[in-house]
């Protein structure tokens, strides 16, 4: 399971601040793009490394999945509903 931390406004998660990778925690510079998916929501992120991550909330089991980009861009391939 990831270790995930948000900011939550009105709802949980409205947002990444900050994630644990490889044993240490990274700061989310930039929220690149979020998107509902059919099991929660799906975020791409650069985090204070460089690095582009893509966090996402499966809502139902209430746990973080975290994978690191490949190339230049994140796999978007799921269902995405707006």
């Amino acid at each position: 399971m990831a270790n995930v931390r948000c900011y939550a406004g009105a709802s949980y998660p409205e947002r990444p601040v900050a994630f644990e990778w490889e044993g240490r925690w990274l700061e989310v510079v930039e929220v690149r793009r979020q998107a509902r998916t059919p099991e929660g929501l799906r975020f791409d992120v650069l985090a204070e490394d460089g690095q582009r991550y893509r966090l996402d909330w499966h809502a139902t089991a209430g746990e973080w999945a975290i994978m690191p980009a490949s190339g230049n861009s994140l796999d978007w391939k799921v269902p995405i509903h707006v």
